[in-house]
């Protein structure tokens, strides 16, 4: 199994982004999947997640700012990213629980989001 992201890169403060991570391999059913960032010298942080059946979280510092969503179909998931600031720099991961031959827990390679005049 490999989750591929991209959309990553420069943006100026206030500008917008858009992330998409697509699963692949023998993946039989995707229960959870999420975008996690790290920053210099911090831990990685859950961004936001999204739930089969649509259900999703964010965290307090990205609500209504940024929206993630899900194509079931190309097992696909994206992140919407608005009204950037300086602090959302950081190393951006996508995250999947997944069924292969067991469920499990499967991560990105990461995509570097700057924000910066």
């Amino acid at each position: 199994v490999q989750l591929q992201a991209s959309g990553g890169g420069l943006v100026q403060p206030g500008g917008s982004l858009r992330l998409s991570c697509a699963a692949s391999g023998r993946i039989f059913s995707i229960n959870v999947m999420a975008w996690y960032r790290q920053a210099p010298g911090k831990q990685r942080e859950l961004v936001a997640r999204i739930i089969s059946g649509g259900i999703t979280n964010y965290a307090d510092s990205v609500k209504g700012r940024f929206t993630i969503s899900r194509d079931n179909a190309k097992n696909t998931v994206y992140l919407q990213m608005n009204s950037l600031k300086p602090e959302d720099t950081a190393v951006y991961y996508c995250y999947a629980h997944l069924l292969t031959a067991v469920w499990g827990d499967h991560w990105g390679q990461g995509t570097q989001v700057t924000v910066s005049s």
